[in-house]
């Protein structure tokens, strides 16, 4: 009986009797092609329009042995790698890790002949872990991380999920239930530069407010959250003889639908927003 070769890899199995003197180097063959699918790295150019098909030659080295495999080449329209049938019209059964490096915004599915795979979208330049099963291409998840360029990641019921970063000065803060950049609540006060006309103030800053010239109007958010926070200093301590008022904005001050008006001399204080009825409140005096 004539050697038969595996329906996965392909290697040579000899019946006794057979390939007299041979037998040393159809085992290194063998050997060379298990190496190839523990630890075999090939780049593979691929079709711009076409794709690739991987190659299964019996007994011998081919591209689609390897363990790993660089996706490569400049693409003009999304293509197929193709896993081919082997023996009995099945796939072989194999673990591959895929990188795409290829070029242009075209999609990359590593499949079999009539079976269905795991794609790379036009703009996924990344890796895949993924393994024929005889029939389909199966992509196990990797747990790199998901949404997009500088978020932070978190476990989203088995997932990556991603939170946006905030803006300067911002702080990630949690409800109990969603967590978010927020302005800060108490501390972190980002302090601005001296102010001397009318402006409009921000959460989680600070100011020094010179009225030497004459009266100024700090206008507040018009949609404030619970916990943000405003400071303001008297600069030049004039306060008293040109008044810093602190427009509302829509939102309650102590309760009152009413601007703050403030006429201590080196008066310093802070604003602390509580809800829609008592509004901003004064933290200290």
């Amino acid at each position: 009986m004539a050697s038969s070769f595996s329906s996965d890899l392909k290697l040579e199995i000899m019946t006794t009797g057979e390939n007299a003197g041979q037998w040393g180097n159809i085992t290194n063959s063998n050997l060379i092609v298990l190496q190839q699918a523990i630890a075999g790295y090939e780049s593979i150019t691929l079709n711009g329009t076409t794709g690739a098909t991987l190659v299964f030659s019996d007994g011998v080295v081919s591209n689609g042995k390897n363990a790993v495999l660089n996706l490569a080449g400049t693409l003009t329209s999304s293509v197929n790698v193709i896993v081919p049938d082997t023996g009995s019209g099945t796939a072989p059964e194999k673990v591959y890790i895929l990188k795409n490096a290829t070029s242009g915004a075209f999609a990359v599915t590593f499949k079999t002949t009539s079976g269905t795979g795991a794609t790379f979208a036009a703009a996924d330049k990344g890796h895949k872990l993924v393994y024929s099963d005889g029939t389909n291409i199966i992509d196990v998840p990797l747990g790199v991380p998901g949404g997009s360029d500088k978020q932070i990641q978190f476990n989203n019921a088995g997932s990556f999920g991603g939170i946006t970063m905030g803006t300067a000065g911002q702080v990630l803060s949690t409800d109990g239930t969603t967590a978010s950049f927020t302005d800060p609540s108490g501390g972190g006060t980002s302090w601005q530069a001296v102010k001397s006309s009318n402006f409009n103030a921000s959460a989680g800053e600070g100011y020094f407010v010179n009225t030497s010239g004459g009266a100024i109007t700090a206008t507040l958010p018009a949609s404030p959250t619970i916990g943000q926070t405003i400071k303001f200093i008297d600069y030049a301590g004039t306060f008293d003889t040109n008044n810093l008022t602190v427009g509302r904005n829509g939102k309650n001050i102590q309760g009152l639908a009413e601007n703050l008006t403030v006429s201590i001399e080196r008066a310093a204080f802070s604003l602390v927003f509580s809800d829609n009825t008592q509004g901003w409140l004064l933290e200290n005096k």
